[in-house]
């Protein structure tokens, strides 16, 4: 076995996924040396498709990626997001958000989620502060003094690093987070989510919309060339069935529930199903190790805050460790779970509350469904804070999502 320079003060990454890398690239911005450990070998995909999967990028995470350097690699291929409409079938209320009444030039962004990968790789080759292992498994976790000696399975043989601070970045079923003997609540929501794109007969004009109904959340997305994101949740006991179906049938089924409001939809790309649940970490912090992202909190994918919500982990995680002498502190570790208290929580509530609420097949809730979105529309201050939300921007933001707010 190999070991890297005996103990570093630096940190350690498990995973290098859309928010493991946005940390790496953020810490070595800030001079900050780091190891990733990733599974696979980095590659692009070269050529683009119609279907690939797309992200709905809020402003503050573009505030975000513009800068740790990411966003000039990624901004071409981006749609912008002007206007965000909320509904529900059958019912008379609605909410609106609208970038212009924010003093804004967009709310958030649609992207490939390959270009944002693609867009990160580039970046990463510009670090100059970061280790990169990959392909890498890791083995085991011992904790020693000041700090984490992790074994790591690669091509070559098993390594050794040690590190002053542990990051799990390793998603949802979080190999670092069961490590750290830390649970996490697990909530099936019973649906399935498919994901495809669609051509509308009518312009999106960079309109977004959130759809609800007895039977789950239907999401539609702006992209280039007049296409869109469609985004349909069905119960999961319908899911195979869904899968099925030819795409005459699918697009009938998608057009049943999104409705006509961009009028006829045609050329269903290939539509992929995803098990809906949560998992919520009890607590994100652990002696020297801090976990980050899914491995943290998976979330309902309604309103598109999983990667949001995780990249402003990982800037906040940067920020304090960027000045500090012991980067696993607990004093800094402390700062950290204090600091993403109120946003986690706050996410976790509303994607939560509105799945449970919003789609609840129960007739008496339709007139204070409908109340709360008209008030949500009307009164001026409800939506600020609405679209302030949306836009990412809740608790103390780490600073890196403000430098292009207004």
């Amino acid at each position: 076995m190999t070991e890297t320079n005996a103990f570093t003060p630096g940190v350690l990454i498990v995973g290098g996924g859309l928010v493991g890398a946005s940390l790496a690239i953020a810490l070595d911005a800030a001079g900050v040396a780091a190891t990733m450990v990733e599974a696979a070998a980095p590659h692009v995909a070269a050529q683009p498709s119609y279907d690939e999967r797309n992200l709905a990028l809020a402003r503050a995470t573009v505030n975000g990626l513009a800068a740790i350097g990411v966003w000039p690699h990624a901004a071409d291929q981006a749609t912008p997001i002007r206007h965000i409409r909320v509904s529900r079938a059958g019912e008379f209320g609605s909410a609106r958000m609208e970038a212009a009444s924010e003093g804004v030039d967009a709310l958030g962004w649609t992207l490939p989620a390959r270009e944002l990968g693609a867009a990160l790789l580039r970046r990463l080759d510009a670090c100059t502060q970061l280790t990169r292992i990959a392909p890498g498994k890791l083995e085991g976790l011992d904790a020693v003094a000041d700090g984490w000696r992790a074994r790591i399975r690669t091509p070559d043989g098993e390594r050794a690093v040690m590190a002053a601070l542990l990051v799990g970045a390793d998603g949802t079923e979080s190999f670092v987070r069961q490590t750290l003997g830390i649970d996490a609540a697990r909530f099936d929501y019973e649906q399935t989510l498919f994901v495809a794109t669609v051509t509308p007969e009518r312009a999106h004009e960079n309109r977004a919309f959130e759809r609800f109904s007895d039977v789950g959340p239907v999401a539609m997305l702006p992209l280039a060339e007049r296409r869109c994101g469609l985004v349909l949740t069905v119960p999961a006991a319908d899911a195979e069935a869904v899968a099925a179906l030819n795409d005459e049938d699918f697009i009938a089924l998608a057009q049943r529930r999104f409705g006509w409001r961009l009028g006829r939809l045609s050329r269903p790309g290939k539509h992929r199903p995803y098990a809906i649940h949560r998992v919520v970490a009890a607590r994100v912090t652990g002696p020297r190790a801090v976990l980050v992202g899914n491995a943290a909190q998976t979330v309902h994918p309604i309103g598109a805050q999983g990667f949001n919500l995780g990249l402003r982990d990982a800037l906040t995680l940067a920020e304090l460790v960027a000045g500090a002498s012991d980067p696993g502190a607990a004093s800094l570790l402390a700062d950290y779970a204090t600091r993403r208290a109120p946003d986690r929580d706050g996410t976790l509530r509303m994607s939560h509350g509105l799945v449970r609420l919003a789609c609840l097949a129960q007739p008496a809730l339709a007139p204070l469904r409908s109340l709360a979105l008209l008030a949500h529309d009307r009164v001026a201050p409800l939506q600020h804070l609405l679209a302030r939300h949306g836009m990412g921007f809740r608790g103390t933001p780490p600073r890196a999502v403000l430098e292009r707010l207004p």
